[in-house]
């Protein structure tokens, strides 16, 4: 079961946010059976471990107690939309991501500035610097990100 490192081109419907901390549960370790799955997602909640902090960062998402129906039903639209796939073994599913995280998140990058910046990313750093959520760290990173962008592209 390859990885999908097309994502836009191959995956034909959008991933909802609820189905997003699924399939960051599934990037976590897989493959992973249902219960492996559900497991995770109300460990992370209980303990605002990654998923809820680093994923949705929300508190109304760290409180959330996941329900295996729920789950279950999740991890099957995901199955249908070629997001996850699975192999049975007995009675059981594993399911593994046919997706790349780093392809996803490229673009889901793209759309959010697409639509709200234009296509434009300086807006969107500059928010984040008006707002001063910016930290020495993310300005370091954006340095070296630019100096290498300027060497690669004179």
């Amino acid at each position: 079961m390859g990885l999908n490192k097309d994502y836009g081109c191959n995956l034909m419907t959008d991933i909802s946010k609820t189905e997003f901390e699924v399939l960051a549960a599934i990037w976590q370790k897989y493959p992973a059976s249902a219960q492996d799955i559900i497991d995770r997602l109300n460990h992370d909640s209980a303990s605002s471990g990654t998923v809820s902090n680093l994923e949705c960062n929300s508190a109304q998402q760290q409180d959330k107690t996941w329900h295996d129906k729920t789950v279950k039903t999740l991890i099957n639209r995901m199955v249908k939309k070629g997001a996850i796939g699975f192999k049975q073994q007995g009675r059981r599913y594993f399911y593994s991501p046919l997706l790349e995280r780093e392809a996803y998140q490229i673009k889901e990058s793209r759309s959010i500035i697409d639509r709200l910046f234009g296509g434009r990313v300086a807006p969107l750093v500059a928010g984040f610097a008006k707002n001063q959520q910016l930290t020495k760290t993310d300005v370091d990173e954006l340095k070296s990100l630019i100096k290498q962008w300027e060497h690669e592209n004179d």
